[in-house]
């Protein structure tokens, strides 16, 4: 099948729109890979939910793949996560000599380059290290450095990086998060063992978003209030990780309520889409199990192999309505990034589509107006 012969006309069903659900048909301009027009009409199907492409933040692999791998490891990546409904994704590093992080970029900045049609589109790099805090590694190799503006200015200019982790409580790194910022990078506080006074001293200098939020920072505590106090008391943006394993029902719903725009990610390794067994996350072993993924050597949570289906679904089981937990994998994080032509379905956006059944199993995925080809891994099309 050729890729025009995989444009849909038309999706019909129930679709989410800014305004609410409207039962009809979107309608996509075959010529751009945009959406047309929205059509209301009570004769289309009842069965199938029309949602924006998920939008991923914080993907370090899947099937067997680790992003650090560099060569056409982002693209076998992107692959995998589109058969999830992601549209979307930035392609993130992991702690490393810079050779290391040197090859992924490169990696990543081909697949941005030249986008495959039956993946995700990689849009950039969320670079997760080596600016951290040694006391809160998590499952970061102990390769820490300083951050140096000089150095993102390079990296930046081999693939360009949408989102930049450090831990602000470092010497130096405060004066850094208006410098990244000036650059267009979103700063996220992660693996950070700061107070809730580095939080909002960060937040005042720029300060974008916070890491898995609760993981691989300093907590809560009513006493000694950390980094995910001051996100819950003051943060606008946060990803966080809804496996209900990383951050248990309750911790989430404390931080739906504190943070506008929560959204999530899911931090997802080589594990993500094979079965269980040993995996590489960067430079170290991972041991997927019962749907965990754990460091061999220290038993440390080490990403997930979540997918955004599952995310949503998650979302969905803890109480959440679909049109909220929607926004959550779909508008909140293409709103962080700044992003204009994704994230909702409306007129002229790109038509990045997922289709669900009333189960919310994926049952199709479109993206830049581009049906997935059923054998990578979805049902047959449902467009007209």
């Amino acid at each position: 099948m050729t890729q025009a012969e995989n444009r849909p006309a038309s999706v019909g069903g129930r679709i989410l729109t800014p305004h609410g659900w409207v039962r009809g048909y979107l309608h996509v301009d075959a010529g751009t890979g945009s959406i047309g027009h929205i059509i209301a009409d009570d004769a289309a199907p009842d069965d199938r939910l029309v949602l924006p492409g998920f939008i991923d933040l914080h993907v370090h692999g899947a099937g067997g793949t680790d992003i650090m791998e560099g060569g056409d490891a982002a693209r076998r990546v992107a692959r995998l996560h589109a058969r999830h409904g992601t549209t979307t994704l930035l392609g993130t590093t992991m702690t490393a000599p810079p050779e290391q992080i040197d090859r992924a970029l490169h990696g990543l900045a081909a697949a941005i380059a030249a986008p495959d049609p039956d993946a995700a589109q990689v849009l950039g790099v969320h670079l997760e290290g080596p600016f951290l805090n040694c006391a809160r590694l998590g499952a970061q190799p102990p390769l820490v450095t300083t951050g140096s503006i000089e150095v993102v200015r390079r990296w930046h200019a081999i693939a360009p990086i949408r989102v930049l982790t450090l831990a602000p409580e470092v010497p130096g790194h405060l004066a850094l998060i208006p410098q990244l910022a000036a650059l267009g990078i979103r700063v996220q506080a992660g693996h950070s063992a700061g107070t809730y006074a580095d939080g909002v001293a960060a937040l005042e200098a720029g300060l974008a978003g916070f890491t898995h939020l609760f993981n691989g920072m300093s907590g809560m505590d009513h006493r000694a209030p950390g980094i995910a106090a001051a996100a819950l008391a003051h943060g606008e943006f946060a990803e966080i990780i809804p496996d209900l394993r990383h951050v248990q029902p309750g911790a989430l719903h404390a931080a739906l309520r504190a943070i506008p725009r929560l959204y999530a990610v899911t931090d997802a390794t080589a594990a993500t889409g094979m079965p269980d067994g040993e995996y590489m996350l960067g430079s170290q072993r991972v041991l997927k199990c019962a749907g965990c993924v754990r460091l061999v050597l220290g038993d440390s949570l080490a990403g997930s192999a979540l997918t955004m289906d599952q995310a949503l679904r998650n979302l969905v089981d803890i109480g959440l309505t679909l049109e909220d937990a929607s926004h959550r994998v779909t508008r909140f994080p293409a709103e962080y990034l700044g992003l204009q032509d994704r994230g909702r379905l409306v007129p002229g956006q790109r038509a990045d589509l997922v289709v669900l059944g009333t189960d919310l199993q994926i049952r199709q995925v479109v993206i830049a107006g581009h049906a997935l080809n059923p054998a990578e891994g979805n049902h047959a099309p449902v467009f007209s």
